[in-house]
């Protein structure tokens, strides 16, 4: 935080009321004000208490305003004794995942919800969860890696140099991909997002400029990759614009990296502090979008999708010019992101943790794993799934569990099978973690047309 030695009695001496106020100024003075002499800190809370209306509109000081205008002790949240409306599709989801949902359902603040068929648990809402709620928004519902997305390039270059020139791709991703947390390129593209003002109006994202310009461009951890494969347009779309054949893609899926995940921690832990919930649902915690600081985290989380954004052009870019050839269309589509959208006649809040947007006639790309074909899919626009679809396969097994099911031997056996080349990945990650990507797509039929698919060939990930 800074060496700012102001103390929650420092407050309470200039006149602040003993409630949540004083937790608040404490926080918002510390993070902006860190380097600053007390006495001047002392000084400009002492103006917020005195004109509280005059600042409840800034953006540093309006959290603070706004707590001192309702002046209300927080008080403690109940869940309704009954869910709301939902759908779950597919069958081999785990007990827990559903009991995620069920909770989120009985939120005071909820409206409806469905589960994906490539379900299972995670913090809060689980992945593959999807829910609608009245005018707030759920830090944990969007998830850490806000705005992760799948990004897929279908390029000009004739499938067949895949096989003849695997030398040449593979080192295209050596040396022009990055991963986890201490890779990064040697150049920066100069992107427009980091030209925005946003920056400048959010202290944390003020802090974050650095880093998010220093990560541009690379991916994350875990379950993220970039790889080269082989397209297969199956139906004509005139969005996708290419006749039926096969072509070379590159395929990415990564996030917003430390922006999204540093973010998500701070206004979680705000949500949390702003919204007690009962244990089993303290995960849940919103911000009422009527607040400063639902406004702030919701524009805090839009910036954050757009860097994703940003950081999957740069890689395909880099790529593109390695190995040449021409883009002849891109798919693109996010997960782990609320939207502000109309089901039965009004405006909700749809977070989708770890599922597709499948809005009529919305094209969206959904990953196998890194053996099993992925799919090129378009929306159906289904209301029973607030519009959505599975985001991947979905994990049948837990990444402790991959650990000591499977070892290397089974994973090069397994890619042989397949004809992949992997370039790092782990056990985690093994194909064998991961549903049957057919018995997913089986179970959505209502969900989303299959336009195409994409099968992988030379795959990058963390090592």
């Amino acid at each position: 935080m800074g060496n700012l030695k102001l103390k929650g009695k420092d407050i309470l001496k200039l006149g602040y009321p003993n409630n949540q106020s004083v937790n608040v100024a404490l926080e918002v003075m510390k993070r902006n004000f860190a380097t600053k002499n007390i006495h001047h800190v002392k000084a400009i809370l002492k103006e917020i208490l005195l004109n509280p209306e005059e600042f409840e509109k800034d953006l540093t000081f309006g959290q603070i305003a706004e707590t001192l205008l309702s002046s209300k002790k927080t008080e403690k949240r109940m869940l309704n004794s009954q869910r709301a409306s939902f759908q779950i599709f597919g069958n081999n989801i785990s007990e827990e995942a559903k009991n995620q949902l069920y909770t989120a359902l009985k939120l005071p603040v909820s409206t409806q919800g469905a589960l994906m068929p490539d379900a299972h648990s995670g913090y809060g809402l689980p992945i593959g969860g999807v829910l609608a709620v009245e005018n707030a928004v759920i830090p944990y519902g969007v998830g850490m890696d806000i705005g992760c997305r799948m990004s897929l390039s279908i390029l000009d270059t004739p499938v067949s140099y895949l096989e003849g020139a695997r030398d040449k791709y593979e080192k295209a991703l050596a040396e022009h991909t990055k991963f986890g947390m201490y890779e990064t390129h040697k150049s920066h593209i100069d992107h427009e997002i980091f030209d925005r003002d946003t920056f400048d109006m959010i202290p944390i994202l003020r802090r974050l400029k650095g880093k998010a310009i220093k990560q541009v461009g690379s991916s994350g951890g875990g379950n993220h990759f970039v790889e080269f494969g082989e397209v297969e347009i199956t139906e004509e779309d005139e969005q996708i614009g290419l006749p039926k054949g096969k072509y070379l893609g590159i395929l990415s899926h990564s996030g917003s990296r430390g922006l999204g995940a540093e973010i998500a921690q701070y206004y979680s832990r705000m949500a949390t502090e702003q919204c007690p919930l009962p244990k089993e649902a303290q995960n849940f915690a919103w911000l009422d979008l009527s607040t400063h600081l639902g406004l702030e985290y919701w524009t805090a989380m839009n910036l954050a999708g757009d860097y994703a954004s940003a950081c999957h052009d740069d890689i395909h870019r880099r790529l593109v010019k390695a190995v040449g050839g021409r883009v002849k269309a891109r798919i693109e589509n996010h997960h782990n992101f609320a939207w502000k959208e109309i089901h039965n006649g009004k405006e909700v809040i749809v977070h989708r943790k770890g599922a597709t947007p499948a809005n009529e006639n919305e094209l969206g790309i959904i990953p196998g794993s890194m053996t099993a074909k992925g799919f090129i899919v378009r929306g159906k626009g289904n209301p029973e799934s607030l519009n959505s679809a599975s985001h991947g396969a979905g994990r049948a097994h837990s990444r402790g569990e991959c650990r000591s099911l499977f070892t290397q031997h089974d994973i090069k056996k397994e890619l042989k099978l397949k004809n992949v080349t992997l370039m790092g990945g782990n056990a985690e990650e093994a194909p064998m973690a991961y549903k049957d990507i057919n018995e997913v797509m089986n179970a959505q039929c209502e969900l989303v047309d299959i336009l195409g698919t994409f099968q992988p060939r030379i795959v990058r990930m963390d090592k």
